[in-house]
């Protein structure tokens, strides 16, 4: 049987990017460079495989699939013979993309969902479905009584009120369906205790938040490195340009608020303390889905030696991020196969600010995927087994 993947913003950048990917993967024409499951020391029988993979998923937007991946090969994030090799295969994804769902009430939005994910696992006798949130960053959740307990969550979103943001409301939705979770947005997901709740009733894992593709990935190497020599980090400052959907989303304060903070998270984690600076983020829209970081790093050395080190990192944001969802999408169908449920820490190795981390050194945090990566197989399931 296969595994069903259903983006939370299927028409985006990133969504488009992974499913091009994938298809491509599976016909053969392409290598699957940036995948961290086709190492040595992560695949295995338990994972599916590209070829196990449905594509399905929800968007705002209304641009066809095969549009929206012919604007991204004219820009240079995706190889333009892929799109022009893979028509038919873009269009059945396409007739499994679906409007937003909407209603009177935020549980009539959610109940449309749960319909949406059954009826996509059902049409195509998926094992299972993976929710994979890859849609815009959202400010900060407002709070609200309803969101510490499952019973008053439930009652609250009968009513009037907007008491989830979309990205909780498709974490709900996921494991009403039975569905595991995976947010690669710093948006709120299933961060909320009543969610918790609901996910440990379902017996369900989840994964997020914030996939590490650029800045923040450089940060979680040298961080440590800093740390271990016993050198004083006086000052960490970042600024980021970008462009795309998610630069011009994060123009506004407070979906910027909301990353900047994810992403300057690492380093308190890391050192033991707060060193001076800030993460500031920019939209350039000519830079389109690139992005380029550029970070000061002042120290100290033995004696109070004051030194410095520079670094700019110049990346295509969907390149980067579409194989790690692929990753998490069979990482986490075969977490959910061998039965495993809640947060699922091990996979913190993708995330700028991973659930329940022990750890935000990238060394540590792939020895705990490798190891996480080994249990599964030895269990002798595959993630599509049923």
């Amino acid at each position: 049987m296969r595994t069903g993947v259903w983006l939370v913003g299927a028409r985006g950048s990133v969504a488009t990017t992974s499913i091009v990917g994938a298809l491509a993967l599976r016909a053969g024409l392409t290598g699957p460079t940036g995948c961290v499951t086709e190492l040595p020391g992560v695949r295995g029988p338990a994972l599916p495989t590209f070829a196990d993979l449905v594509f399905g998923g929800h968007d705002v937007a209304a641009t066809p699939l095969v549009k929206k991946a012919e604007s991204l090969a004219a820009a240079g994030v995706l190889p333009g013979r892929l799109v022009d090799a893979l028509p038919d295969e873009l269009a059945a994804v396409e007739a499994e993309i679906r409007p937003a769902p909407t209603g009177d009430t935020q549980a009539d939005q959610i109940a449309a969902t749960v319909r949406d994910l059954a009826s996509f696992r059902d049409r195509h006798g998926l094992a299972r479905v993976v929710v994979v949130n890859v849609s815009a960053t959202e400010p900060v959740a407002t709070p609200h009584p309803a969101h510490a307990d499952p019973a008053a969550l439930r009652t609250a979103l009968a009513g009037p009120d907007d008491v989830l943001p979309a990205s909780s409301r498709y974490a709900y939705a996921a494991f009403t369906a039975g569905c595991p979770y995976v947010d690669f947005t710093p948006s709120t997901g299933a961060r909320l205790p009543a969610l918790t709740a609901l996910a440990a009733e379902r017996g369900l894992p989840y994964a997020g938040h914030d996939g590490k593709t650029g800045e923040t990935l450089v940060k979680s190497v040298l961080a440590p490195m800093f740390a271990m020599r016993h050198l004083a980090v006086r000052s960490w400052s970042g600024a980021n340009l970008l462009g795309g959907g998610d630069g011009a989303t994060l123009a506004d304060p407070a979906a910027n608020a909301a990353k900047a903070a994810s992403k300057q998270r690492v380093l308190a984690e890391t050192l033991g303390y707060q060193p001076q600076g800030t993460t500031r983020i920019e939209y350039v829209e000519d830079l389109g889905d690139f992005k380029t970081a550029w970070d000061l790093v002042t120290f100290s050395g033995f004696l109070g030696t004051g030194m410095r080190m520079e670094f700019t990192w110049h990346g295509c944001d969907s390149a980067l991020a579409a194989p790690l969802v692929l990753d998490l999408a069979r990482l986490t169908a075969a977490a959910h196969a061998a039965g495993h449920t809640g947060p699922l820490a091990d996979l913190a190795f993708f995330f700028k600010d991973p659930l329940d981390a022990a750890t935000h050194s990238l060394a540590e945090q792939w020895q705990r995927l490798t190891a996480y990566a080994a249990r599964l197989h030895a269990g002798g399931s595959r993630a599509d087994a049923g």
